[in-house]
């Protein structure tokens, strides 16, 4: 799922390329990504897109009147941007990367926004289509979809201590609760642990003072780095490559991998659709954690060590 750096990212290079301007045209090939029935979503055919912000890890587009579009892009939904060429071309290219770019494949594409510069795909792969579309009128109506969580990128160290200690979780369930703190996902939850040198399954009400301290550093530091990183590597162009696997990540997705820190092999724990990624030797002490179905599987034979 792009999370917060990702969605800076979307926010930026939407700005330069669609605030100010009118959105010509809506094609919807996919009627089950719209959520919402009032207003019409046809009502900002025409309109001048007036602002982009960011709404967790939503992306909002403001119009007139209120009107407010709002794009959530869940798990495995992108958002792509073709300048405009003539018709007959089948090709677009990347702005500031000369690339060829290729139109998105027809059946990933839930909606088209038509722009007098270029067209916006909004994409989503996979059979799932969790990835949604809101048109809502007037500020109560788009803070209602707000979850709340404390915006984390300049929260002071006790505001976002608050936050978090607001209900017992593990650390890495508080980090990723949009109602406790904003736009942080698994990814950057596991960089985040990591840099701070703190177990995922520690408990937030176990946290020492010095605990809190890191923690704090580390969210201030991992978000803006990749910010800065992924603004780097977009340039003026548009984020083609957002993903949650990316170079230069200490644990997320390198299970196996030798951590950058102490180069000891990068562990995993797997649960449903998602994984959470740590250093043993860095973050719990050399105790691998349970894996909920591999260790009921193994019991008595799970290794509980490094060296195990």
């Amino acid at each position: 799922m792009p999370e917060l750096p990702d969605v800076v990212v979307y926010l930026e290079a939407l700005n330069r390329r669609i605030v100010g301007r009118p959105l010509r045209d809506i094609a919807l090939n996919s009627p089950f990504v719209l959520r919402s029935v009032t207003p019409p979503l046809d009502s900002v055919k025409g309109e001048i897109v007036r602002e982009v912000s960011r709404l967790g890890k939503r992306i909002v587009w403001r119009f007139s009147d209120e009107r407010w579009l709002v794009m959530h892009l869940m798990i495995a939904g992108r958002l792509r941007w073709r300048d405009t060429v003539p018709p007959a071309s089948p090709v677009r290219r990347s702005q500031g990367t000369g690339k060829a770019l290729a139109q998105p494949p027809a059946k990933l594409v839930l909606a088209t926004f038509t722009f007098d510069a270029g067209r916006l795909y909004f994409t989503e792969a996979g059979s799932k289509k969790r990835a949604s579309l809101r048109l809502v009128q007037g500020r109560s109506a788009l803070q209602a979809l707000d979850p709340g969580g404390l915006e984390p990128i300049g929260a002071s160290a006790a505001e976002l201590r608050t936050a978090l200690a607001r209900e017992r979780h593990t650390l890495k369930r508080a980090l990723t609760d949009p109602t406790l703190v904003s736009g942080i996902g698994n990814a950057y939850s596991d960089e985040i642990l990591h840099h701070a040198r703190l177990s995922p399954l520690a408990r937030t009400d176990a946290l020492t003072d010095d605990d809190w301290r890191r923690l704090h550093e580390a969210v201030q530091s991992t978000l803006t780095v990749w910010i800065a990183r992924l603004r780097a590597e977009t340039g003026e162009g548009f984020p083609e490559r957002v993903t949650a696997f990316r170079d230069g990540m200490a644990v997320h997705g390198r299970f196996k991998q030798p951590c950058p820190v102490c180069g000891s092999p990068v562990q995993r724990i797997v649960y449903v659709d998602h994984e959470c990624n740590y250093c043993a030797a860095c973050q719990t002490g050399g105790r691998v954690l349970a894996d909920r179905a591999l260790s009921r599987l193994l019991k008595g034979q799970w290794p509980r060590t490094l060296e195990d």
